[in-house]
């Protein structure tokens, strides 16, 4: 049986990057990417490189999608090994009053409430077959610049999305699975950053799991 590798998460260089690894490791792997709803949120998109992507389709705001997509994964692979979920937060410099309803909307359902409904659904197949791996993957937010519009959107989503990978870090204690996270605020190492991943991944090494792992050009630091 081959290694089975599901990527979710937010359409991004990042996830490109990602992506890319996985196609190096196997034949084919599944994906389902969030569109950037927002122009102001910038980021490359996925790129068509990797023949083995298995493109998969999942609204985030829903729990059934969610659970539509855990067994989409599961069919197309044979089996979910490795669960890679990746938040590049959107960023959006507007002032308060100037926020539109429908962002707000969009970024509580694909940022937020997303994250909880695809992890449930993984976590309890991982508990069901006593294996599996998830993996939480956070591009962290960059300070502003001096005297620019504050990002009201971004710093909140990463916010949500650090709280809910150091919870499940914590919950994962005496579980069958494993759950790793990883962070970076670099940019333009979106490809080091990934080797990164995938390297700590596949070092087996237990002690790897239940924590933070911090990737820096001036080193690559766990937390």
């Amino acid at each position: 049986m081959t290694r089975g590798i599901l990527i979710a998460g937010t359409e991004a260089a990042l996830s490109a990057a990602i992506a890319g690894e996985a196609a190096k490791r196997v034949e084919s792997f599944a994906a389902a990417f969030i569109p950037n709803r927002i122009p102001a949120s910038g980021g490359g998109g996925v790129t068509d490189t990797a023949k083995a992507l298995i493109p998969l389709m999942w609204n985030p705001g829903s729990p059934i999608s969610s659970r539509s997509l855990t067994l989409a994964a599961e069919n197309r692979l044979e089996r979910i090994h490795e669960a890679i979920l990746v938040c590049v937060p959107p960023s959006l410099r507007r002032k308060p009053e100037e926020l539109v309803s429908s962002d707000i909307d969009g970024m509580v359902n694909d940022y937020i409430k997303g994250w909880f409904f695809l992890i449930k659904e993984l976590t309890a197949l991982f508990k069901n077959r006593n294996a599996g791996t998830l993996v939480l993957v956070l591009s962290e937010i960059a300070g502003k610049e001096k005297d620019a519009t504050v990002d009201l959107m971004g710093p909140a989503t990463a916010a949500s999305f650090r709280a809910l990978a150091q919870g499940l870090l914590a919950a994962s204690i005496g579980e069958p699975y494993e759950v790793l996270a990883f962070s970076s605020a670099e940019t333009g190492e979106e490809k080091a950053f990934a080797s990164f991943i995938f390297k700590t991944m596949e070092e087996n090494n237990r002690r790897n799991a239940g924590k933070w792992h911090k990737f820096g050009r001036l080193g690559i630091f766990g937390r």
